[in-house]
C-alpha cells in the first residue's frame, strides 16, 4: 500500500459559528456558493451525487448543479442511466460539495422528484446544440462498442435534426434533490472542523440547528 500519511494540511482560514450562520439553510448555501464563484473555484457548482441500487450498493459521480431554490436542488441527466434507475427505485439522494481553496464542503440529502416536462423543457431549450445532439446520441451507462460508434451517432442525429431545433428526448430531463438534512464543514486548526448541520423532519417543517463534533 502507497503511504501518503505525510501529507499533512492545516486547515486556517475561517471559522463556522452557530450565531453567524443565516436561519435558513439556503440562504447559508446561497452565500458559500457566492463566495466560491467570487474565489474563482473551478467548477464551483460540481456536486457528487450518490443514490443507491436495489442490491443497497452506494454509487456516486460527479454532476452540475443547474439551479436551486427554496424546493431544492436540481440537476439533469439521462433518466435512463445508472443514476436514474437508482433514483427510480430508491428516491433519495445525498450531494456533496467540496471547496478545498476555501476548506469548505456542503453535504446535503433528502428524497428527490422528477422536475415537470415544462422545466426539464425550458433548460434544454438552453443548451448547445451539441449538448442536446448528445442527449439523442448517447444511451448513457450502457455498454458501447467504440468510440467511433458514439461519433457515428452524434454525427446520425446531427444530419437527422439538420435545419431544426433539436428536441429533448423524453428520457432526458431534471431531477430536484429536496433537502432534509444540510451539513456545512469548515476546515480548521488542528482537526477540530465545525460541523453545522440544519434538519427538518419533513418537507415544509421548521429547521432546527445543531454542532456536530468533527
Amino acid at each position: 500500500m502507497s503511504d501518503i500519511s505525510d501529507i499533512r494540511l492545516s486547515y486556517e482560514r475561517a471559522v463556522l459559528d452557530e450565531a453567524d450562520v443565516a436561519h435558513d439553510p439556503f440562504v447559508q448555501f446561497a452565500r458559500w456558493l457566492d463566495e466560491a464563484i467570487a474565489a474563482e473555484i473551478v467548477e464551483p457548482n460540481a456536486m457528487t451525487v450518490a443514490t443507491v441500487g436495489i442490491d443497497g450498493q452506494p454509487s456516486a459521480r460527479i454532476v452540475l448543479l443547474r439551479g436551486y431554490d427554496e424546493r431544492g436542488l436540481v440537476f439533469f441527466t439521462n433518466y435512463e442511466s445508472q443514476k436514474g434507475h437508482e433514483i427510480a427505485t430508491t428516491p433519495r439522494a445525498a450531494l456533496l460539495f467540496f471547496w478545498g481553496p476555501l476548506e469548505r464542503q456542503i453535504r446535503i440529502e433528502g428524497p428527490v422528484e422528477r422536475l415537470s416536462a415544462a422545466d426539464s423543457n425550458a433548460y434544454f431549450e438552453k443548451r448547445p446544440r451539441g449538448h442536446r445532439l448528445s442527449a439523442w446520441a448517447s444511451p448513457q451507462s450502457s455498454k458501447v462498442a467504440s468510440r467511433a460508434e458514439l461519433d457515428g451517432r452524434m454525427s446520425a442525429f446531427d444530419e437527422q435534426f439538420a435545419g431544426v431545433d433539436v428536441p429533448r428526448p423524453d428520457y432526458w430531463g431534471g431531477f430536484r434533490v429536496k433537502p432534509l438534512r444540510f451539513e456545512y464543514w469548515q476546515g480548521r486548526r488542528n482537526r477540530v472542523h465545525d460541523r453545522i448541520v440544519y434538519r427538518r423532519i419533513a418537507i415544509g417543517t421548521p429547521w432546527t440547528i445543531e454542532r456536530l463534533a468533527p
